[in-house]
């Protein structure tokens, strides 16, 4: 079976779950050809990313003349689907958060993947998240008659789900695959039962790596650290104003912010005006070697956010035995139980937030190392990323050469 995989950008250091899972997926004997719109932009200092750079095509690298070349072919081969594609990319347009022109470039984009997928005979096309690259997605589906489905992460797609089409694309796909129980029933939202059938919930996986006890036990130091980018809905303000609190009652600890962001300068002045620039260490983007050094070097991890999927870096601190303190948003409750794998808090309650760091300062060692069991456990019996594989395969299976 021949699939190709579509991501807006790839590789990319916080997207390391979908190289796991293309990897996990060969393994399964799928062959997987990569598209991508465009190349990193954090630098990708994985070694595993670099090489899969060599193994992706890009839409952005066609050049101007090929790229209406794909265009043209794509007239000439089928002109009632080019037809079709065009009504469905101006149908996407009206009351989207992005220009015609965007969408217009969604369908450029799409007669260029609809032709690699011609030239490869690729059967099925997957897209990881429902915005635009789900867009490029349905658009090559419509031109060259073939299936398409898309992975729904998050916010992404509830967040604007009528703004970036989510129910036409849910309508139009062969399968929608969530991340979490939750994700799926927001999908459920925007279309009809009829098309509940086609939902799946597959979890993000992880690798052989993480099945190998971690390099570092225990750590006893007062140190947190809070994995992701610095964005509005990841909610690092609130874990700033924790910390401030903690110092207030004469708790200090140190806090790692590994990776990196828009709001960097808001954030490092909002740590100076709460008095804990000494206490905070911003990394900037770091590889996935280093962000699990980072967490096997940490007491707990942190998530503040506002909103979320199901974020991969939650059950990568879990296996690394470490137990977590997250906001009880969207689908983290399904994976942290509250007093037995860490703490859930309310999200944007600072004051809820600091006294759930203060009882993971308090606790004693064995709570800890009971609690950090129970994490890696439960976090390896949920991501299998060979599990998840399977589960993608038996989706993708039926799929290939089927009507769209």
């Amino acid at each position: 079976m021949r699939i190709a995989y579509l991501i807006s950008e790839y590789p990319k250091v916080s997207h390391s779950f979908i190289r796991r899972e293309i990897a996990a997926l060969e393994r399964q004997g799928v062959e997987v050809l990569r598209f991508a719109i465009r190349g990193p932009s954090d630098g990708s200092p994985d070694s595993a990313d670099a090489e899969e750079l060599d193994r992706t095509r890009y839409v952005l690298g066609e050049g101007l003349s090929k790229t209406m070349t794909h265009v043209l072919r794509a007239l000439v081969r089928r002109p009632g689907a080019f037809v079709v594609a065009t009504r469905s990319a101006l149908s996407l347009s009206r009351r989207a958060e992005r220009s015609l022109v965007h969408h217009i470039a969604y369908f450029v984009e799409a007669c260029i993947v609809g032709n690699w997928m011609d030239r490869s005979k690729v059967s099925h096309l997957h897209a990881h998240f429902g915005s635009n690259p789900a867009s490029v997605a349905m658009l090559a589906a419509q031109l060259t008659g073939r299936t398409f489905s898309f992975t729904a992460h998050g916010t992404v797609e509830t967040d604007a789900a009528q703004f970036i089409g989510i129910p036409e694309k849910v309508r139009r796909a062969a399968h929608v695959v969530a991340v979490s129980e939750y994700g799926r029933s927001q999908l459920c939202r925007w279309v009809t039962p009829d098309h509940w059938h086609k939902m799946s919930v597959v979890h993000c996986g992880l690798d052989e790596g993480y099945r190998d006890a971690p390099a570092q036990g225990f750590n006893a130091v007062r140190r947190f650290v809070c994995v992701g980018r610095l964005s509005p809905e990841k909610g690092q303000f609130v874990l700033i104003d924790a910390l401030g609190e903690l110092r207030r009652q004469g708790v200090d600890a140190e806090l790692v912010l590994a990776g990196d962001g828009e709001l960097r300068p808001e954030i490092e002045r909002h740590c100076a005006a709460r008095g804990v620039t000494d206490l905070v260490r911003i990394t900037g983007w770091i590889s996935g070697a280093r962000v699990r050094q980072e967490i096997e070097a940490s007491r707990a991890l942190v998530l503040s956010s506002f909103a979320e999927g199901l974020p991969v870096v939650l059950m990568e601190a879990m296996a690394c035995s470490r137990p977590v303190i997250a906001t009880h948003v969207a689908g983290v409750p399904e994976l942290v139980r509250h007093g037995q794998d860490g703490w859930l808090v309310a999200p944007g309650n600072a004051i809820e937030l600091a006294a759930a760091m203060r009882r993971c300062l308090d606790a004693d060692v064995q709570q800890l190392q009971a609690m950090g069991a129970a994490a890696r456990w439960r976090a390896l019996d949920r991501h299998d990323v060979d599990r998840s594989a399977q589960q993608l395969r038996q989706i993708f299976e039926p799929l290939s050469g089927a009507k769209p």
